[in-house]
């Protein structure tokens, strides 16, 4: 099964290593990690430490959240938007459906 990602500690210790004066080769190679990824970290710890523009880590937390959020009520609201279409139909005795007035 595939890795789901690393832990932020050493996500933490890797862009510490980088930032200390190791080549983002060698670290790369040591770790198994591929070069992009640790670039990749190294920008994201400088975004969230106000050094260079982005989304810091908290906020694309937060946005997540948001986008779930509102993905539920859109869903609870289509619920009740048919339950409510449902409950408008009225049943004819005969088994015939009309709509109300």
């Amino acid at each position: 099964m595939a890795r789901r990602g690393y832990p932020a500690e050493f996500r933490q210790r890797v862009v510490a290593l980088v930032e200390g004066g190791r080549k983002v080769s060698e670290v790369a190679a040591e770790l198994e990690v591929s070069e992009q990824t640790i670039y990749t970290w190294r920008r994201q710890a400088r975004v969230d430490a106000g050094l260079e523009a982005g989304v810091t880590t908290a906020e694309h937390a937060e946005l997540q959240a948001a986008k779930r959020r509102i993905r539920e009520l859109e869903t609870e609201l289509a619920v009740h938007r048919r339950a409510t279409e449902l409950l408008k139909e009225k049943s004819d005795p005969k088994g015939r459906t009309r709509r109300s007035k």
